[in-house]
């Protein structure tokens, strides 16, 4: 009997031990069936062309494409577009056309005339060049801002650099003049070697008196 009891005390904490270890396994299984079942429902509910948050989105193809251009060429185009407008030939070659315009549709038979009083097409024509002048304008002012921010930045480190050079210079000057002032000058010598013989002569005369 007192044996029998020694096992079983033994054995009881095994198999707590076993109980625990079934218990674990069991939650593990539950939970992995669960997180299935979530991402099942995820799946079905989101469907299959759902793409994920942490990853971007692909560029997809458009049915219609947009013509390429180079912005430089187009920049430089619009600038010799506004420096011609801006030009007295432009005002002259203007007021012709318009003169012409407005001759030809009041002077000429009516079969000739293409645009009568008053003259719809031709203020629909300078209309269209108003608005598109105005943005080849604005463009090639905002090219030349650029081009000032640029020149403005470069005058400014060229400046800095000029400045560190003059303040580098000063100093040197003025190491120069301190190095100068201790180094002995032809007149420091000059007046030290008339001392000298001023000495000299007196030690002879003394010398010549005793």
């Amino acid at each position: 009997m007192d044996a029998d009891r020694k096992g079983r005390r033994e054995d009881t904490p095994r198999q707590r031990l076993q109980g625990e270890l079934r218990e674990l396994r069991q939650l593990r299984e539950l939970r992995a069936r669960e997180g299935s079942r979530m991402q099942r429902t995820e799946s079905a509910s989101s469907g299959p062309t759902r793409s994920r948050l942490d990853q971007p989105r692909t560029a997809r193809p458009g049915f219609i494409t947009l013509p390429t251009y180079d912005p430089e060429a187009f920049g430089k185009l619009s600038e010799k577009i506004a420096r011609f407008l801006g030009t007295g030939r432009f005002i002259v070659w203007m007021t012709v056309v318009v003169i012409v315009w407005v001759g030809w549709n009041t002077l000429l038979p009516s079969d000739w005339r293409f645009d009568n009083y008053p003259f719809i097409f031709l203020t629909l024509m300078l209309s269209l060049q108003a608005s598109y002048a105005a943005p080849l304008i604005l463009l090639a002012q905002n090219r030349q801002d650029d081009r000032d921010r640029v020149n403005m930045e470069q005058d400014r480190a060229r400046s800095d650099r000029n400045i560190a050079d003059t303040e580098y210079l000063t100093r040197e000057v003025a190491a120069l003049r301190q190095g100068l002032g201790e180094v002995a000058t032809r007149d420091f010598i000059r007046s030290e070697l008339q001392a000298l013989l001023k000495d000299l002569d007196g030690h002879r005369e003394t010398s010549d008196l005793l």
